[in-house]
């Protein structure tokens, strides 16, 4: 028995310490499993990769002139392997510690000498093969200049310093187009929206494939199959173009305290979008590009949408131009509803032409020639818009476009005021560019274009796919109709509301448009009302080059499209004018005439000079109170050459500074002594000290320039 006893002790002791073994191997193992487990799963990540996915090199945005628009730049998170390199390494680095604290600091200011220390001191105590050492990610100058400290500059197997490279997407011309253009996400490496999404698959190129293997003992890469680049895309965004319209709207939205603004500049042959803008006021009161609205807006265009209805109508043959129609005092009941046109406050426009109602723009006049004619059959309007292309989906290269909205009349979804206010802008939605591209159209002799954004695919310099330009409507409307409707749009500028639209140099032709935006359920009155002010036109309207559209939204009044948005407008068809529609001097002469341009006040040598350079005719002359003692004065014109006419600059006198440009006459007046601030661009109007009196040394002269 005793024996028996004793064989069964030492069988439970067997029994025991194998449960306490088990124990241990399980706590072990629990402890491998989520102790060490990110040790471990560094350790195999370095020295044990298979089919190791290796990024390709993303293709590049280029505007339409080979400007680099959105490019990939190398950046890195910078870590370090306190095993690697051994005791060897471990006494070289706390040797040059003081020194790669310091270089470090120097690097990345935000972080001291001390904080530096402590990171690299925590990390040495804890051993750890992964450990950060900056937390942000670093710009490739300032990894090459990391890569010079002692220690670091070891390759990764003796001193341990580990980087990890991503692609960040950066943009040369920062906000110029950055909504349409897109975004990526950095950590990902994948397109976020705009034309980075749009064109991704052939932006981001294809995945390579590497694994890890020891030679000669050594691990190293070996490449699978190679990663392939993207491919560069060649825009139709015109960086000068984008910049002219960026500033111009941006002006007036701080001007007039405007929420959001939009401004698309197309090129009306080809419908190369050459600019496009987005500007959203945020918390700080400044502008930026946070949505792109023109293209994803889905709001009520207001008056701009009367030259569709208008066309509808003279198409169908219903409305002839040298009809009358009455809008009386300026209010008229329109089944129940009373219809308002802007002036009613004043008396109203009374009998107005067929022209002239979308020269002033008469909600009345319009509203009431459409339901006149197609009140019993509302279908046939409807029908009408579709086939001039104003619904058109656009089939756009930007993920989140909007199609237009243009409902069809049914039992459940139309009343007696429908038709009358979807004439004008109302019950329907239409975003600025599809809006755009129907007086696009109206410009480009009826044909309607497809707006185009990228227009070639480029490897390695040389075009592998071309985008044409795409025919969506060969002809929206009748040559008789087009032609009356073009008319019609250049008196809106010339003679109605879009004066501040026009120039003296060149015709322009558009339309503009106010409208009060609904605020969802709550309706056009909820609380403060808010506008959607715009034009939209084209120019030069003899031999349209660019289509334009500016649409400003705005809470409160005054609101007003042909002095808010109509202004943009103008000014940006000056300057894109200026740039790129001057006519060639050569083209512009005959055999039997000479051309004799207008020339500016001021130094008159400079002006010789050119004149000469030119062969173009000129004849010296003064004034009989010429005492200056310089050739400075003013130019006349005549038909066979310049007079430069001298009138000198003469001490302590104000000199007569208008018509000069601003470089001659800031140089003019300061040298008067005078302080000289000034506005506007061109050629000087005005000054505010008249010319012929005493300067007084130090006095502030106020000159504007038109």
């Amino acid at each position: 028995m005793k024996g028996d006893f004793n064989i069964m002790r030492r069988f439970f002791t067997i029994i025991i310490l194998m449960a306490f073994v088990g124990i241990a191997v399980i706590v072990k193992a629990a402890f491998v499993m989520f102790g060490e487990r990110q040790y471990w799963k560094d350790v195999s990540e370095r020295f044990i990769k298979e089919n190791v996915i290796v990024k390709p090199n993303r293709g590049n945005i280029l505007s339409a002139d080979g400007q680099l628009m959105a490019s990939s730049l190398p950046e890195y998170r910078i870590y370090m392997d306190f095993k690697a390199g051994g005791e060897e390494k471990d006494s070289l680095l706390m040797a040059n510690l003081d020194s790669i604290c310091k270089g470090l600091h120097n690097i990345f200011p935000d972080k001291s000498v001390a904080e530096f220390k402590n990171i690299i001191k925590k990390g040495r105590n804890k051993g750890s093969r992964n450990w950060e050492l900056y937390p942000k990610r670093i710009s490739y100058i300032q990894y090459k200049e990391v890569k010079k400290l002692p220690v670091f500059n070891l390759n990764k197997y003796k001193g341990g310093f580990i980087d990890l490279a991503f692609n960040q997407r950066k943009k040369p011309f920062g906000s110029l187009a950055m909504r349409t253009l897109g975004d990526v996400f950095a950590a990902k490496d994948s397109a976020k929206n705009g034309l980075e999404l749009g064109f991704d698959s052939i932006l981001k190129g294809k995945d390579g494939i590497t694994h890890r293997q020891k030679v000669m003992n050594k691990y190293l890469n070996i490449t699978d199959i190679p990663p392939v680049d993207g491919c560069d895309i060649v825009s139709s965004i015109d960086v000068g173009m984008q910049d002219i319209c960026e500033k111009a709207l941006i002006d007036e939205l701080k001007e007039i305290n405007a929420s959001v603004g939009v401004a698309i500049l197309m090129e009306v042959a080809t419908g190369d979008v050459k600019a496009i803008v987005n500007m959203t006021k945020c918390g700080d009161g400044d502008y930026y590009e946070i949505k792109n609205n023109a293209v994803s807006d889905m709001m009520e265009p207001g008056s701009t949408f009367k030259t569709a209805s208008m066309m509808v109508g003279i198409e169908d043959g219903y409305i002839n131009i040298n009809d009358s129609i009455d809008t009386g005092c300026g209010i008229y009941d329109m089944y129940g509803r009373l219809m308002k046109d802007h002036n009613w406050h004043r008396g109203g426009y009374h009998w107005l032409t067929v022209p002239q109602t979308l020269m002033f723009s008469s909600n009345i006049g319009v509203s009431r020639l459409i339901d006149e004619h197609y009140h019993n059959n509302p279908g046939k309007y409807v029908e009408g818009l579709y086939k001039i292309g104003i619904a058109s989906d656009l089939k756009l290269p930007i993920p989140g476009y909007a199609k237009p909205w243009i409902r069809r009349p049914t039992k459940k979804n139309w009343s007696n005021t429908a038709l009358a206010w979807m004439s004008i802008g109302y019950e329907t939605q239409i975003p600025p560019i599809s809006t755009l591209c129907f007086y696009n159209a109206i410009a480009n002799g009826g044909k309607m274009v497809r707006p185009r954004f990228v227009k070639s695919v480029v490897k390695n310099g040389e075009v592998i796919k071309e985008y044409p330009t795409e025919v969506i409507k060969e002809s929206i409307c009748s040559p008789s109709t087009l032609k009356k409707i073009q008319d019609i749009l250049e008196l809106v500028v010339s003679k109605g509301l879009g004066k501040k639209a026009g120039n003296q140099t060149f015709h322009v032709s558009g339309k503009t448009g106010t409208a009060q935006i609904s605020q969802g359920k709550g309706g056009y009155k909820t609380g403060t009302t808010h506008y959607l002010v715009s034009f939209c036109g084209y120019f030069p309207s003899e031999a349209p080059r660019y289509s334009c559209i500016v649409a400003i939204q705005k809470p409160g009044l005054p609101a007003s499209g042909g002095l808010m948005a109509g202004s943009v407008f103008g000014e940006i068809a000056e300057r894109i004018y200026a740039k790129n529609l001057a006519l060639d001097v050569k083209e512009a002469r005959d055999s039997i005439s000479k051309l004799i341009p207008n020339v500016k006040n001021g130094d008159l040598k400079q002006a010789q000079t050119v004149l000469s350079d030119l062969h173009i005719p000129f004849i010296w002359k003064k004034t009989s109170d010429y005492k200056g003692i310089f050739d400075w004065g003013y130019t006349h014109q005549s038909n066979i050459s310049v007079n430069l006419i001298k009138q000198g600059l003469q001490k302590n006198i104000v000199p007569d500074v208008t018509g000069m440009g601003a470089k001659d006459a800031v140089y003019a007046l300061e040298k008067t002594g005078l302080r000289v601030t000034l506005s506007g661009i061109g050629k000087v109007e005005s000054q505010n000290i008249q010319y012929g009196t005493r300067a007084i040394k130090g006095q502030t002269i106020k000159i504007s320039l038109k």
